[in-house]
């Protein structure tokens, strides 16, 4: 029997397991916390040097994940002006395009000569799995957008740019997966879309998802799985089998460049197991960029470069946000789950359970760009972001179910299991703990030991530690800025050296972020999972300024 990935029907065991690993991250990040505090009262020695570690592993840290940042960035770089379209045309001709692409390079560009000889090792490896894939004329592509209080511009921005695609818009199906407890203008909207743009795609449906389904909670993986079988009888009457279909879920905000599909469509036909495989773009927030405030720029900015950085590790990827995953593999594990917020992440390790942890990620060397939280008003896009964060973090409720699914599972490898509880143990734990440790705890071994602390070879060194730590520090935060300033929307640069002047300096913002708008909305989830506070399901205010 396969494990079923929900907290919901257990038994008196498996509830015991759960509540335990829902306790587990937010209890270890609370006693990081508080211990610390404790030991700096207690043993403000010990407290010290424990404090001095924390700040060279995390910066350390942070250099490592700078190198990481700027080789993912190149990788974007080399495969900025691919002809995905023309590579696809030549797998279509598979043999004969495999002899081509064989024959020496005469390519002067670096770039170019990077991207084909790249380009070759995955066709030598594809044909060598002898999963050759389909003609691309029989590849179809299903974009479900759901929508519950987003305006009809925002959709509308979405589904143009899905149009605006140079290939398979007539192999494209949108769905507007529409919540029933929407305004009725809501509904309306939706409904002039579909009427509007619909001879623009294969096809166009409008899904109203009823509210109250049992075993449903109000979120949108709720949602987006009724819409997605909804779309499964749209394939089905027309006898089109789901292992063609390439099934992408966006937030209604995304928007995707002309390339975007020919790339999917891509790294789908060059996936030799593309039918247990989930791929994954990389999303920056720069709809609006410019329009909200500085500190609403970093953070998201930081966000971008953490899934930049987290594609150099394609075993240890996993969903976030907007993602494209075979239709056939969605339908098999019983779509999205309907009870859970952290949908994205959840549908990855809800796969990679369910096939006995043969399932993947692979990460896009394409972008596609959503808006950022934006309330109207400087302290309205605090409070958004803090519920956009704290809502991000509820991806911790995932832990418990996958410790679960690792403990019922015999054959996923117990080395597999490792790495991967690890990472999510550690990753909840250092998101929520880290921040409070080095910007307040930090500074409290000092204060505490008093003179017991200046006569000691600890003090005497510590300007050398600090000095280290703070050259480390500068080099990766100036690696940060440049790369900031590099993923920027050119077209929406007004004043060029001034804005990259400010945004620089916007980058001092840092502690504070990742205080009250990082570790904070971590902590806050992490707690109410551990004392067994659910949260619903918050849709972030995204609007067109």
């Amino acid at each position: 029997m396969k494990f079923r990935y929900s907290r919901q029907g257990l038994n008196k065991k498996d509830t015991r397991l759960q509540r335990f690993f829902e306790i587990l991250p937010g209890l270890t990040s609370w006693t990081l916390i508080l211990g610390l505090v404790a030991l700096s009262v207690w043993a403000p020695l010990v407290a010290a040097i424990a404090v001095i570690a924390f700040m060279l592993a995390w910066v350390l840290r942070l250099f490592y994940l700078t190198i990481f940042l700027f080789l993912s960035y190149a990788r974007l770089s080399i495969e900025k002006n691919t002809d995905w379209l023309g590579r696809i045309r030549g797998m279509d001709r598979f043999e004969a395009y495999l002899s081509e692409i064989r024959e020496p390079c005469r390519e002067r560009n670096w770039f170019r000569r990077l991207s084909l000889w790249a380009h070759r090792k995955d066709m030598e490896r594809l044909k060598r799995s002898g999963n050759i894939p389909p003609r691309s004329a029989e590849i179809f592509h299903l974009v479900v957008i759901p929508v519950v209080k987003e305006s009809p511009s925002v959709v509308t921005a979405n589904v143009l740019s899905v149009a605006y695609n140079k290939a398979f818009v007539r192999q494209t199906v949108i769905v507007l997966a529409v919540e029933s407890r929407a305004s009725q203008s809501i509904k309306e909207g939706m409904a002039r879309i579909a009427d509007e743009y619909r001879n623009r795609f294969m096809g166009f449906l409008v899904a109203e998802h009823p509210d109250g389904l049992p075993g449903e909670a109000r979120v949108k993986g709720a949602n987006t799985s009724h819409a997605a079988r909804a779309a499964a009888k749209f394939f089905e009457e027309r006898k089109i089998p789901f292992e063609n279909v390439i099934v992408s879920c966006f937030d209604a905000d995304t928007v995707v460049g002309p390339d975007y599909f020919a790339c999917l469509t891509y790294c789908f036909m060059n996936c030799p197991d593309r039918q247990r495989a989930s791929f994954q773009p990389i999303p920056v927030f720069h709809n609006n960029i410019w329009e909200v405030p500085g500190f609403a720029r970093v953070i998201e900015t930081g966000s971008s470069f953490f899934q930049l950085i987290e594609t150099t590790d394609p075993e240890r990827l996993v969903t976030f946000s907007s993602h494209s995953m075979s239709f056939k593999a969605l339908v098999e594990v019983g779509y999205w789950s309907a009870d859970m917020i952290s949908e994205d992440s959840g549908i990855f390790w809800k796969s990679y359970l369910y096939f006995d942890g043969q399932y993947q990620v692979v990460p896009m060397p394409m972008t596609l760009s959503m808006d950022i939280v934006a309330a109207g008003s400087w302290w309205g896009s605090v409070a958004s972001l803090y519920k956009q964060k704290r809502r991000w973090a509820w991806g911790v409720e995932n832990f418990p179910l996958v410790m679960r699914g690792f403990l019922a599972n015999q054959k996923i490898s117990f080395y597999n299991k490792l790495r991967h509880g690890f990472k999510l143990f550690e990753g909840q734990v250092t998101w929520a703990a880290l921040p409070f440790l080095l910007t307040f705890v930090g500074w409290l071994p000092a204060i505490s030991a008093g003179n017991e602390f200046s006569n000691t070879v600890l003090y005497y060194n510590a300007g050398r530690f600090t000095q280290a730590i703070f050259g480390l520090s500068t080099i990766a935060l100036l690696g940060t800025i440049i790369m900031s300033l590099r993923l920027l929307p050119e077209k929406k640069k007004k004043f060029s050296f001034f804005w990259n002047l400010i945004h620089g300096l916007e980058w001092f913002l840092v502690p504070f972020i990742l205080v009250f708008l990082s570790a904070m909305p971590a902590l806050d989830a992490q707690t109410r999972l551990m004392l067994n506070k659910r949260m619903e399901f918050w849709v972030s205010d995204k609007r067109k300024i």
